[in-house]
């Protein structure tokens, strides 16, 4: 009988499929031709987080607090996969072939903030909150409340073993903190947009696809630590055009490893 109640998927319902080096090779082409397709949102969300570092940059500059440039962009990363939620949305439209406008693209989006999509943008921002915690409380540790000027401390930083140990120590720490991220929303962020389930069956279900396919999900997580790391290296400009493609792109992935 008819009870006019839509059952939640469970996790173990969505089926996660294989996917090999040569599929996220792929899905990294097919962002790129979405990318190219549709330059107006892609680069406006790129712009937008770039100018969100540059603003980072010019707070560190204005309060002296030089140290916490490096975690500030770094952490950037963290909230990313919700930032590029848009870039899903464009990339699924293009997908079905549907109509690209602004209001409808973030009509959807706010549409999957209703489905729990608002959750995991909180959760990848206390994981931001606990590497910029982790970062100043390690800083204390190693430096205590001396803060040297810039060129000192990167001189420090590289040439004495306490430096050495420092970067071993913050950035051991942060990639941990970055892969947990992205074990998470790989498959979650999409999926949420996608499907009508709930944020905890989206972040298990994300999991799921990692231990099922660690080889080429730790490749994609090392394409998108490495295209994120020359973003950075160019002042940022980089990021204009990494993110939306890394964004767009992760939509690949997403299909590519969660049966239709």
């Amino acid at each position: 009988m008819e009870t006019g109640v839509e059952a939640v998927p469970r996790a173990g319902a969505i089926e996660i499929l294989p996917i090999t080096r040569a599929d996220i090779l792929a899905c990294l082409a097919a962002g790129w031709r979405d990318l190219r397709t549709a330059p107006a949102f892609g680069l406006t969300i790129g712009a937008l987080h770039a100018a969100g570092g540059w603003a980072a940059v010019a707070f560190a500059t204005f309060t002296g607090l030089h140290y916490f440039t490096y975690p500030f962009l770094t952490g950037f990363a963290l909230v990313a996969p919700f930032m590029a939620s848009a870039l899903y949305e464009v990339s699924r439209r293009l997908e079905l072939g549907e109509p690209l406008t602004w209001r409808a693209v973030l009509r959807n989006v706010q549409a999957g903030g209703g489905r729990d999509l608002g959750w995991m943008c909180l959760v990848t921002l206390f994981s931001f909150i606990l590497w910029i915690d982790y970062s100043f409380f390690l800083y204390l540790i190693f430096y205590g409340a001396h803060m040297p000027d810039p060129g000192a401390f990167l001189r420090e930083v590289l040439t004495t073993p306490k430096g050495l140990a420092f970067i071993l120590a913050s950035n051991g720490v942060g990639a941990a903190i970055a892969f947990f991220v992205f074990s998470i929303t790989v498959v979650s962020m999409p999926l949420l947009l996608d499907r009508d389930v709930d944020f905890v069956t989206a972040m298990v279900t994300s999991v799921r696809a990692v231990q099922k396919n660690p080889g080429a999900l730790v490749f994609w997580a090392f394409i998108i630590a490495a295209l994120l790391f020359l973003g950075l290296a160019s002042a940022l400009v980089g990021l204009i055009v990494v993110l939306p493609l890394l964004g767009h792109a992760s939509w690949h992935v997403y299909r590519k490893l969660v049966k239709a």
